[in-house]
């Protein structure tokens, strides 16, 4: 799974070729959850409550950006959460 950022000890990562809907995976230590890039909601795992603001902050700058590359399936690094 390619590593899209890395911000404040969490790591987005994309699969390419997942299952829908399409989706991040957000890894902050023994946490792994599920973002949904249209909603920007988890759909599965959990993450602590400051880990899942930051990341959905993060997500909803890049939002766009992200769902280009699930759709077009081309892997590109992104800025982090500042």
């Amino acid at each position: 799974m390619p590593e899209i950022t890395r911000f404040y000890g969490i790591i987005i990562k994309v699969f390419f070729g997942d299952h829908p809907p399409p989706h991040f995976h957000a890894i902050y230590g023994e946490y792994n959850a599920l973002v949904s890039i249209e909603s920007l909601k988890i759909i599965e795992g959990d993450l602590p409550g400051r880990a899942q603001k930051m990341v959905t902050d993060w997500a909803a700058m890049y939002q766009q950006d992200l769902l280009k590359m699930w759709n077009d399936q081309e892997f590109r690094k992104l800025p982090p959460l500042k």
